[in-house]
């Protein structure tokens, strides 16, 4: 009702400060794609606030990140997914979280606890400022690591593949999550577990989103493929993402109070 009588005003903006956040879930589905559906029909700017990613990403032709009060990144959603300016934005976006493994940068690539990757040349120029072995955090999206046993052996040969002992499965329908642990994080364990903890993981867990056709079992060894081309490097230390050209950088962090 709110929102009708609103728009009977014909105004230049709207602003929806979480309008669906009291909605169940099948109805938040329902209102997400009627709120589309209307801003397209009137072409109203709208500035609209929420703590849901799924909602920002669909509704969004512009997303506004923000952390503390400030902005972490400006950009559609497809830059926010693909090309996330620091860790902060690579972890919030996307469901499951990103996976953040602990490595260290090698003359040719990056080594991660379950093996070395090489990097193409591109990546490999930005990155040709820092020292080899410097420790970084590289970020993997969970539907970037399949099922080894469904990949044809030219996608074998191009991924990354590593045996883990799966810790839990969860059948979605169209996909499967294995839950799996790596050994211990080494370099910057602390910063790993806070952004374990943010995704709502334990200590060196991670996910790997699988096709429906993956038969791994809980308690089960199977092999995963990583896809190396998907691959996110970033500094520990600045959060930034390293995998960007320098101008994409991120903002700086706020200044505590009374500074």
């Amino acid at each position: 009702m709110a929102m009708g009588r609103a728009i009977v005003r014909n105004p230049k903006a709207f602003l929806m400060d979480e309008p669906l956040s009291n909605l169940d879930a099948k109805l938040r589905v329902q209102m997400r794609a009627e709120i589309a559906r209307l801003q397209d029909k009137l072409g109203t700017t709208t500035v609209y606030v929420t703590h849901d990613q799924t909602e920002a990403m669909t509704l969004g032709d512009r997303v506004v990140v923000m952390l503390d009060g400030v902005a972490q990144q400006v950009g559609t959603p497809e830059e926010l997914y693909n090309r996330p300016v620091n860790l902060f934005v690579a972890g919030f976006i996307g469901s499951p979280a990103m996976n953040f493994f602990p490595a260290t940068l090698t003359d040719v690539g990056v080594q991660l606890p379950f093996g070395e990757v090489t990097l193409t040349p591109d990546v490999l120029d930005l990155l040709a400022r820092y020292e080899p072995k410097k420790n970084v955090i590289v970020g993997v999206r969970p539907e970037h690591i399949e099922d080894a046993e469904l990949l044809d052996v030219y996608a074998k040969i191009r991924a990354l593949t590593f045996e883990v002992t799966v810790e839990l499965v969860e059948t979605l329908g169209a996909d499967k999550y294995l839950h799996f642990k790596t050994e211990g994080a080494g370099a910057h364990a602390s910063q790993l577990a806070k952004l374990a903890a943010e995704s709502g993981a334990g200590e060196n867990e991670f996910v790997a989103r699988v096709s429906a056709d993956s038969k791994a079992r809980q308690g089960q060894k199977v092999q995963l493929a990583l896809d190396t081309t998907k691959l996110l490097i970033f500094d520990p230390d600045t959060g930034r993402n390293l995998t960007l050209p320098e101008g994409q950088t991120a903002p700086a962090a706020p200044s505590p109070p009374g500074e």
